[in-house]
């Protein structure tokens, strides 16, 4: 079904709660295996209709945040989330509590079990109206951002529009663009400030709430994470920061000395090239042609893939007014349909909207027709994010159908991008941890502990004066650290699996794509650390890992120059 064709009607909450309380006593009393597992299907299937209502709110009122039905109906569902968690919640215990659970497990595999346990910890009736707070906080934040206009050049345009300026090879073109952005973060410096204050204390109260000290470990347990905790992923930020950092400051070195400048400033920072990055050479409905027939080249099983997507809508990359900022992927289970939600801008970014989030759209196509449970088609986040980084590298075969002669130079700063990008994730992680940790912490000191992991992380980094950025609250353009806490350290675990896959890939392309497909395949019925072993990789906080990626990956930046 195409999605312009999609019916949305408003889930009926409180048939949901009566229908889940009922499908609870039934597997409570099942007096088969097979009666609680019929049982809990069929709420598998109730719960995956109400989500793809929800989704389908969501997509179309983050396609245009002044539509005023949608806002409602995103409202409904920041107000609903929360007791259909409860309801959700009751049938996962009833599962958890059965007396028949050593068959169920056998049956339905421990994993969803060790999961189910996990989710039954994120949520305490206590908590419902604070998530529901948190829900409007969170929306607020996005609203907001998604109002910002610049005026430039005697037009007003959305932020996101003022990425090729960021890039221009004109360095006063490039700060102009950066002061720009800045200002208009400075004049909403209190909006934000307090958004985001009430937000880490409206967490750490629910934290509270459920006995924790504070919000990391309850952070944890709702991104889903089965196989590693913050030690490991302190271990992780530690390898980065002794063995990554440096291998990323030789990078900053070489691009000081393209661009012939005495000392890299904040606005030098994504220009990799004197004469500009690498931009896709056509329009965007020849980039998204472009996507189409690499897909089709690819694999049958792209193939099938790219078909269903375009053929139903499925994809929304066009920057405009009122639009929602950033990029997701999200999917409505009833229809087994991945969707595709973007800001086209004229760079590059734009044909990694076409690998990256279609790597999670593939994805989830797959495992969507394996015909697992809804909460084990995905795995948890960072292999989530595995799908979608190592499809930006197995695609390479077909960049030049975007590139053309820039081939050579984009494959060039698609590798730098990834490998800069990893010490400024590890901060954003580290920045979060920190404030969750210390929730008393004013808005200035916030700013100043961004700036010390700058130091850390970044030492290349140079501000000089920038608005906003200068004063230590470049954080705050991160829609994660207000939206997802604590998810960003995912995108830096799973670029490090997906450096992997391309080394594997450029040894035998056609042995990585099996690997691959087998990990996507598998969905949500393994663990991280299962999945990596499964593909021949390394997990990414083994001792020594990032040191043997570094040395791999610095190895091809001295064989292929530009």
């Amino acid at each position: 079904m195409k999605f312009s064709e999609m019916p949305y009607v408003r889930p009926d909450l409180a048939a949901f709660q009566a229908k889940g309380e009922e499908i609870a006593k039934r597997i409570a009393q099942a007096a088969s295996a097979d009666e609680a597992v019929k049982a809990y299907q069929e709420f598998d299937k109730i719960q995956g209709e109400v989500n793809t209502a929800l989704s389908l709110a969501y997509v179309r009122h983050t396609i245009d945040t002044r539509d005023q039905f949608y806002d409602q109906e995103n409202d409904f569902a920041d107000e609903a989330g929360p007791a259909l968690q409860e309801t959700s919640q009751k049938v996962n215990q009833a599962l958890l509590d059965s007396p028949l659970r050593a068959q169920l497990e056998e049956r339905m595999g421990k994993l969803l079990f060790t999961n189910l346990e996990i989710a039954v910890r994120t949520f305490d009736p206590k908590n419902m109206v604070l998530m529901q707070e948190e829900n409007k906080l969170q929306s607020q934040y996005q609203k907001l951002y998604a109002s910002a206009m610049v005026e430039w050049n005697g037009e007003m345009l959305p932020l996101p529009k003022l990425g090729p300026y960021k890039q221009s090879p004109d360095r006063s073109v490039r700060k102009a663009a950066y002061e720009a952005e800045g200002k208009w973060f400075d004049a909403h410096q209190t909006e934000l400030d307090e958004l985001y204050d009430k937000l880490v204390k409206n967490r750490t109260a629910q934290a509270r709430n459920m006995g924790y000290d504070n919000y990391l470990q309850l952070g944890y347990d709702r991104l889903g994470r089965n196989c590693y905790g913050p030690a490991q992923v302190a271990a992780f930020r530690d390898q980065i920061a002794q063995d990554m950092v440096p291998i990323v400051a030789r990078v900053k070195k070489d691009q000081k000395q393209r661009l012939g400048v005495d000392k890299l400033k904040y606005w030098d920072d994504v220009l990799l090239f004197p004469d500009g990055n690498a931009d896709p050479q056509g329009t965007a409905d020849e980039i998204l042609a472009a996507g189409k027939q690499m897909y089709h080249e690819l694999s049958p099983e792209t193939a099938e893939f790219a078909d269903f997507l375009w053929g139903n809508e499925l994809l929304d990359v066009l920057s405009k007014e009122g639009k929602a900022p950033g990029g997701y992927c999200t999917e409505f289970s009833a229809y087994k349909a991945p969707f595709i939600f973007s800001n086209f801008n004229g760079t590059s970014a734009d044909v990694d909207v076409l690998t990256h989030e279609a790597g999670h759209a593939f994805a989830g196509f797959r495992a969507m027709r394996k015909g697992y449970l809804g909460c084990m088609v995905s795995p948890t986040i960072e292999s989530c994010e595995i799908h979608s980084m190592s499809m930006e590298f197995l695609t390479a075969p077909w960049h030049e159908k975007f590139f053309g002669p820039l081939t050579r130079k984009y494959e060039i700063g698609h590798c730098e991008d990834a490998l800069i990008f990893i010490p400024y994730g590890c901060m954003v992680d580290e920045f979060q941890h920190r404030v969750y940790e210390n929730p008393e912490l004013t808005p200035a000191q916030r700013n100043e502990l961004w700036l010390k992991l700058e130091e850390k992380y970044r030492p290349w980094v140079d501000f000089e004066g920038l608005p906003f950025y200068g004063r230590g609250a470049g954080w705050q353009r991160q829609l994660h650290i207000y939206l997802y806490p604590l998810y960003y350290i995912d995108y830096c675990m799973a670029q490090t699996v997906a450096f992997q896959f391309w080394i594997a890939s450029m040894k035998d392309h056609a042995d990585a794509w099996k690997r691959y497909l087998r990990f996507a395949d598998a969905g949500g019925t393994k663990t991280l650390e299962e999945l990596v072993a499964d593909a021949g990789l390394k997990v990414p906080y083994a001792p020594g890992c990032i040191r043997e990626i570094g040395e791999a990956i610095s190895t091809w930046i001295d064989a292929n120059p530009l």
